[in-house]
């Protein structure tokens, strides 16, 4: 498994596949919630298994979001690794801090990589989340 930040044609359409596949058809998030304007200003990374797209996220504007990997891949460390990719983007960015908006059940996985709830619970495309943050250290 590698990670990649999507920079070719062919890179974007994979990051924006896999966004679809887990969060447009398995979570049901309507097409026009899960594609937006940061796309056109975020860093985006793909994780591969050898060529073939596995996992997203992306980074703007000190934001971490879109994190999905595909359902057969989960609890491999894939997640962890484009967390740890997007922070390593912040940090070359000079950031000190990364936000995010975590679903809820996914709060777990974020707490185990260092970030801290913040705010109260909200729904986003229909789904509740809470905000977190995470210091980073240089």
């Amino acid at each position: 498994m590698h990670i990649e930040q999507a920079k070719s044609k062919e890179q974007i359409l994979d990051h924006f596949s896999i966004r679809g596949r887990v969060f447009i058809v398995e979570q049901n998030v309507p097409w026009e919630d899960e594609y937006d304007n940061n796309d056109y200003t975020a860093v985006l990374f793909n994780a591969y298994d050898e060529e073939k797209i596995i996992g997203t996220t992306r980074l703007y504007a000190g934001k971490l979001g879109r994190v999905a990997v595909l359902k057969d891949y989960r609890g491999q460390g894939i997640g962890k690794a484009l967390v740890e990719a997007a922070e390593a983007e912040a940090r070359a960015q000079g950031l000190n801090k990364v936000k995010l908006a975590s679903q809820l059940e996914a709060i777990p996985f974020y707490e185990k990589l260092g970030y801290e709830i913040y705010g109260d619970v909200f729904l986003d495309a229909g789904i509740p989340h809470r905000n977190m943050k995470k210091m980073l250290e240089s």
